[in-house]
């Protein structure tokens, strides 16, 4: 690589910590941000230890608190401006959030409202939020979304079909606290579809489309694309993930595996909050809208489809997946290591009860059209694929997502139309 090729581009919290235990430090972290902390949480967690040691200590140290419980699955639009309204009324000065992507989305947009008022709908899309928010701290409990370190919120708004995403860098957290014991109790349904999301995370962040980059690039676009810095976050994800997922599956105590996905999750994080995602993202929303099912599960069945249709796009990419997760290939043909990457992703996603085809989650045949047209209008999603796209080929490439049938995406005379 020229030196005038690398461009890179990182946005992250003022601090992360990482580790087992590292949720102890969450007291002395609101005493230095504030006196008065809403904790946006779930039904779930609000009884939990964790929780109650978390309110302990910070009431040992001085900080006042709220809890706002009432964070639901897709985080529809109300939620938020309940949570903002709990903690306008309470005075917060702090956010702190704990859970999994909802739960961190929620805190992260509540503080947004908290802030500088309005309506949800005020900010969607890019560069809306006009100024920084009150601190947000960030503590998951699962291991897939990254929200603790992007500057993305997604919710379900009831105007609208497909879900809606929120992006700025004042949506970054102040703090984030990755703590792999808080994983422990993650059933292993829920581990997979986390899991699968954050490797689809750091696969569409590695071989998402590269711009034209200019000095004003970082400043133009919230997600700029693949760049040297994200490739680095997003390689180290891809390793982790294949090498440790299933296991975390098999075993919710294997605190080994709890730790390693954690960490290839934060650094998915890392890649896609200033690399974006593309495919399998664009064609999740509109198959959860008309499915229901979780964002995770539709992300990781469409992923080996979506490698698949770039295939001859991102050959070089994939060898470097390849020498991370398959170096017994090493010697190979560009063409059969990718294919072998594609056919790994598509086995561990097998193994850990990810379904194979958009039949299997009830997507109905005459619904694949409208899946195609609407998947095609996410713009901020469709241009950061490598490969163009157009009606005819999104619409062969969710036929073949309904069919359970990879191969005929990956024809050379059909790559190159």
């Amino acid at each position: 690589m020229q030196s005038s090729d690398i461009y890179g581009v990182q946005r992250l919290p003022r601090s992360v910590l990482f580790g087992p235990g590292q949720r102890a430090a969450l007291p002395t972290i609101a005493r230095s941000l504030g006196k008065r902390a809403l904790i946006v949480t779930d039904e779930r967690l609000r009884t939990s230890k964790e929780l109650a040691e978390l309110l302990e200590g910070l009431e040992h140290c001085g900080v006042a608190s709220h809890v706002f419980s009432n964070v639901e699955p897709e985080l529809p639009v109300r939620c938020i401006h309940d949570a903002a309204a709990a903690g306008a009324a309470f005075k917060a000065d702090v956010v702190i959030a704990i859970g999994g992507g909802s739960c961190l989305d929620a805190a992260k947009l509540a503080a947004l409202l908290i802030t500088h008022g309005g309506s949800l709908a005020d900010y969607y899309g890019e560069f809306k939020v006009p100024g920084p928010t009150l601190p947000v701290v960030a503590v998951p409990t699962t291991s897939g979304t990254g929200s603790e370190v992007t500057p993305v919120a997604v919710v379900a708004d009831s105007d609208r079909l497909l879900k809606v995403g929120i992006s700025s860098p004042f949506l970054i957290p102040e703090v984030a606290v990755c703590d792999p014991d808080l994983t422990m109790t993650c059933p292993p349904g829920l581990t997979a579809l986390s899991g699968g999301d954050a490797l689809a995370h750091a696969i569409e962040a590695f071989t998402a489309a590269p711009r034209t980059w200019t000095s004003n690039t970082a400043y133009e676009h919230v997600f700029v694309g693949k760049n040297f810095l994200s490739d680095r976050h997003a390689l180290s994800a891809i390793g982790l993930i294949c090498k440790y997922l299933a296991r975390a599956c098999r075993s919710g105590a294997d605190i080994e595996a709890r730790t390693a996905v954690m960490q290839g999750s934060l650094s998915a994080g890392m890649a896609f909050g200033t690399a974006g995602t593309s495919l399998a993202h664009a064609i999740q929303y509109p198959v959860g809208a008309l499915t229901h099912t979780a964002h995770g599960l539709g992300v990781a069945l469409l992923l080996p489809y979506a490698m698949a249709f770039n295939r001859d796009r991102i050959l070089p990419q994939l060898s470097a997946m390849a020498d991370v997760i398959a170096p017994h290939l090493s010697g190979q043909t560009d063409i059969a290591r990718a294919d072998a990457v594609i056919a790994m992703v598509a086995d561990l996603f097998t193994e850990i009860g990810i379904p194979s085809s958009l039949a299997d989650i009830g997507v109905a045949e005459a619904d694949l059209p409208k899946i195609a047209e609407f998947a095609l209008g996410t713009t901020r999603l469709v241009k950061n694929n490598p490969r163009e796209l157009t009606p005819s080929s999104m619409l062969e490439l969710v036929q073949a997502a309904y069919a359970g049938n990879r191969a005929i995406l990956n024809n050379p005379q059909r790559a190159t139309r």
